[in-house]
């Protein structure tokens, strides 16, 4: 059965893009089919991420929003050349960056029906095993939803206490759609800080596991979302901690 997480922060900058592309590369690079969603429709990236040059997309979510094509259609392999054997594959549904689409989506919002009869169609006919979807920040109503139809859904904040605040409120609303599983990733703590203590703050406030906390890296400010870090620096602290994240989403 198909696994759907979804990945949300409350406010934005927190790295959840990058996190959301690195645990989908993880995940696939063990074996499994892997599909990734970018639902933040006001701000889309992720492709940038994956390398998916914006020439090379002639349909995004945004198209099959407006019934100009299937889901499927605007869905592109987006696997990493490696030589693990084990290999799965990464697919990526990008949403449009052209200034016109996103201001019809922002004054005339679309169906979060049709997009959740897409997820089941590109799970079906991709028979993807995890399914991962990268929302846009804050609370709306396509976030709400997404987060009840997941299996999983993860929390990214960082150590600040804007994102304190609104992440206790994501909670909160998160438990009252009767979120399946929660989890909580502590994102850009700086390497002075105590983590074994923050990771126990963070827990014994939201009553919520923690699965992982990532220390700002000069590496990862350096590569700038120009590709996937945990390929790039296989053997880094983040990386290693990655991979412990991924074991959990896979459990």
């Amino acid at each position: 059965m198909t696994k759907i997480v979804s990945i949300h922060s409350y406010r934005g900058g927190t790295g959840k893009s990058n996190i959301t592309a690195n645990l989908a590369t993880a995940i696939a690079l063990q074996g499994n089919r892997v599909a990734v969603i970018d639902t933040d429709i006001p701000s889309p990236g992720i492709h940038v991420i994956f390398g998916l040059d914006e020439q090379r997309i002639s349909k995004t979510l945004n198209d099959y929003i407006w019934s100009r094509c299937s889901i499927v259609d605007a869905a592109y392999d987006v696997t990493p050349e490696t030589p693990n054997p084990k290999e799965g594959k990464v697919f990526l549904v990008p949403s449009s960056v052209n200034a016109d689409e996103i201001a019809r989506v922002l004054n005339q919002g679309y169906d979060f029906r049709l997009l959740n009869d897409g997820l089941r169609q590109l799970v079906r006919q991709l028979e993807i095993d995890y399914l991962f979807i990268d929302t846009h920040p804050g609370l709306n109503k396509e976030t709400l939803l997404s987060i009840a139809v997941s299996n999983l859904v993860l929390l990214i904040l960082r150590p600040d206490q804007q994102d304190f605040q609104g992440t206790a409120v994501t909670v909160d609303v998160a438990r009252q759609l009767d979120a399946r599983q929660m989890l909580l990733i502590v994102n850009k703590v700086l390497s002075s800080m105590d983590q074994t203590a923050l990771r126990e703050q963070v827990t014994q406030t939201y009553k919520v596991p923690v699965a992982g906390v990532f220390t700002l890296c000069e590496e990862m400010v350096y590569l700038a979302s120009n590709s996937i870090f945990c390929l790039r620096y296989p053997d880094h602290p983040f990386s290693q901690e990655l991979r412990r994240v991924a074991a959990q989403v896979v459990d």
